[in-house]
């Protein structure tokens, strides 16, 4: 067990860096202070590569991978339960380590070249290592209850790197958005979070006890599954599925995505962490960390996972195809890509409750599969979004155009991640794609078919946004006033070294599937633990394939050329279509209406009304009350012996005559 005692530094580095620059950082050069932060985290990277070196050539038990805890104490003894702090090592949160760890110090690299004479430059820094902590955190928690916590840390460092920006009004609606949404979306988490403990006496993940304690660790309580029972057997089922809508928040899920495509209102770096390490894919891994409760208690629930991720998938892939703004339209692409990943999970187990079959396996080894390649070629075309909009100073694809001759490093990298994402062959997202459509088409054809579909709107939005970024018609006319050029190398190596692992491990993915080989990522993560071989199907491969490939072929015939006359045939036949998509299919319309006009109007103003002059009323008018009776008795207690004289002997005599009378 001491093999991990060093684990802890993976948590305490990010913290000692968020504390010395937030402290003393406006005393430092920028240098110095993204110096710090980034050294720290390249320390952090090096033991998360190690801890999953260390843990994935460890020998298994029965085959299977332990479940380690190096760290677990106790922080809060309440009666029965006891609110845990500790590290908690097992497949999918190694894996975590490496996504988080990777994307994080590619960022911090960039951010050297981008946040170049920012105002506030140690005050980024600092913001970036609390939000690395948060989620390191989040992956390492020992129960659901240390998972909130850093649950919500997460949340606030989001508010803060949103708003990086806060002289500007939309920077400020945006991180004042993205919090309050999640905010209400984790409230249901809180709520399913108690009424878990409460029915069963526990946080824990799983009520197996299969989990290897340290030395001087506090032993986790399993849980009493018996009790949950005895109280009905929705208890569990309805406390994970509102453990899910905290998830689906923080997630983007239709209908609480609304906060993300506003986010952009940050720093285009803090944009790739959020959508590539655990921010947006937070909800995702709890349904994964807490895939034993799920599939042994809740499988019918499940289909609920399935029903909001398809719909979601399709949703955001049909606003992106109409976006302008080129991070928004990759907004749109993660929105749908984490739903991928969410109906992965959900068709984990069609008609095998509680059987983890090579169905079972399937489905989740897709899910945390194309988390990870999501991770790496999603952070690429962030951060080449970031050297193109530094390069025009340009959202809008209008500006844009035949950039290719001007930053041959960011359009190839770019280019890579977007075959990556449309699912071709020996790029990385085909492998983890392919065995998503695979476990849908296990579920239901028409799931599989559906999400087929909704893969072909990738590779189309997608190709869509690369000929209008690089090539299509210059903007000569913006070009003219400030040459594009390419980006200095701190803003240029982690784009290589992103899409060098996006077609790296496409390419050996892709050779394993085919040809049976092991090593891969099923050989790390699989729903029971055991190695789990991928073997791709081939008539769903080719099916996938050559559908992604027309659809490039369609975004090439119309996007490609230095006119887009079929676009604009299309927009003039279809406007109001086209309008909606752009509007987001006015959902943030549809909650502003929701919030003001009836939540507002018809239940806070009344609960106002009703607060200000019957709560404050009564308060108010039982405090008049006292003052007044105060003040008629005020003249009674002045202090003055003469008055008291006159009082005791008016008294006296009022009380002989009273006397005499009777």
């Amino acid at each position: 067990m001491m093999q991990y005692g060093y684990t802890i530094w993976i948590l305490l580095l990010p913290l000692l860096s968020f504390l010395v620059l937030g402290l003393a950082g406006m005393k430092m050069k920028h240098k110095v202070a993204g110096i710090i932060g980034t050294c720290s985290l390249g320390v952090v990277t090096i033991l998360s590569y190690l801890t999953a070196f260390q843990y994935f050539t460890a020998d298994r038990v029965n085959d299977i991978y332990q479940t380690i805890v190096p760290y677990n104490f106790t922080w809060l003894p309440l009666g029965n339960l006891h609110f845990d702090m500790g590290i908690l090592l097992d497949p999918i949160s190694v894996v975590m380590l490496i996504v988080i760890s990777t994307v994080s110090l590619m960022v911090h690299i960039y951010s050297f070249g981008y946040m170049h004479g920012e105002k506030g430059f140690q005050r980024y820094y600092a913001f970036l290592s609390l939000f690395t902590m948060s989620m390191l955190g989040l992956v390492l928690a020992t129960n659901i209850f240390q998972m909130y916590m850093f649950w919500e840390l997460v949340g606030v460092s989001s508010y803060l790197l949103i708003g990086f920006y806060y002289p500007l009004k939309p920077a400020i609606a945006a991180s004042k958005k993205a919090f309050i949404v999640t905010r209400f979306a984790d409230m249901f988490f809180l709520i399913g979070i108690l009424t878990f403990g409460y029915f069963t006496d526990s946080f824990s993940f799983s009520f197996a006890g299969d989990i290897v304690m340290g030395q001087g660790t506090t032993p986790f309580i399993e849980g009493n599954v018996a009790k949950a029972v005895a109280a009905g057997g929705m208890i569990i089922p309805t406390a994970l599925v509102l453990m899910f809508i905290g998830g689906a928040g923080k997630s983007a899920m239709f209908p609480l995505h609304i906060w993300l495509p506003d986010a952009m209102e940050g720093p285009t770096p803090v944009s790739a962490l959020i959508h590539a390490a655990t921010m947006v894919v937070a909800g995702v891994f709890q349904i994964a960390r807490m895939f034993p409760l799920w599939i042994e208690y809740a499988p019918q629930a499940m289909t609920v996972i399935v029903v909001v991720g398809v719909f979601t998938a399709f949703y955001a892939a049909a606003v992106a195809c109409a976006q302008s703004d080129i991070k928004r339209v990759l907004a749109f692409s993660t929105i749908s890509q984490i739903a991928f990943m969410m109906v992965a999970l959900g068709v984990s187990l069609p008609g095998h409750e509680a059987v983890l079959d090579n169905h079972a396996q399937l489905g989740y080894m897709a899910g945390m599969f194309h988390l990870f390649t999501h991770a790496m070629f999603k952070a690429c075309l962030f951060l080449c979004a970031g050297c193109i909009i530094h390069a025009v100073h340009s959202n809008e694809m209008a500006l844009m155009g035949g950039l290719r001759k001007y930053m041959p490093i960011t359009h190839i990298t770019f280019l890579i991640s977007c075959l990556a994402i449309a699912g071709i062959p020996f790029f990385s997202g085909f492998s983890s794609k392919d065995e998503i459509i695979t476990a849908c088409f296990a579920y239901s054809p028409v799931v599989g078919w559906i999400m087929t579909g909704i893969a072909a709107m990738t590779a189309f939005y997608m190709f869509r946004l690369y000929y209008g970024i690089f090539w299509g018609t210059e903007n000569k006319e913006a070009h003219a006033h400030h040459t594009p050029h390419e980006a200095p190398l701190t803003m240029t190596i982690p784009l290589i070294v992103l899409s060098v692992i996006t077609l790296g491990v496409g390419i050996y993915s892709t050779l394993a599937g085919f040809l049976g080989w092991g090593g891969s990522f099923g050989s790390f993560v699989s729903a029971n633990g055991q190695d789990y071989t991928i073997h791709f199907d081939t008539q769903i491969a080719l099916t996938s394939t050559i559908i992604a490939i027309l659809s490039i072929a369609l975004a090439t015939y119309i996007y490609k050329g230095e006119s887009q006359p079929i676009a604009d045939r299309l927009y003039k036949t279809f406007p109001k279509l086209h309008r909606a998509a752009y509007k987001r299919f006015y959902q943030d319309e549809i909650w502003q209406f929701v919030t003001h006009k009836i939540i507002f109007r018809c239940v806070s103003t009344p609960i106002a009304w009703f607060d200000r002059h019957i709560v404050d009323g009564t308060f108010n008018f039982m405090a008049w009350g006292a003052n007044e009776a105060g003040e008629s008795l005020r003249s009674w207690q002045s202090g003055d012996v003469r008055r008291y004289a006159v009082w005791f002997i008016t008294g006296a005599v009022a009380l002989t005559l009273i006397l005499l009378c009777i």
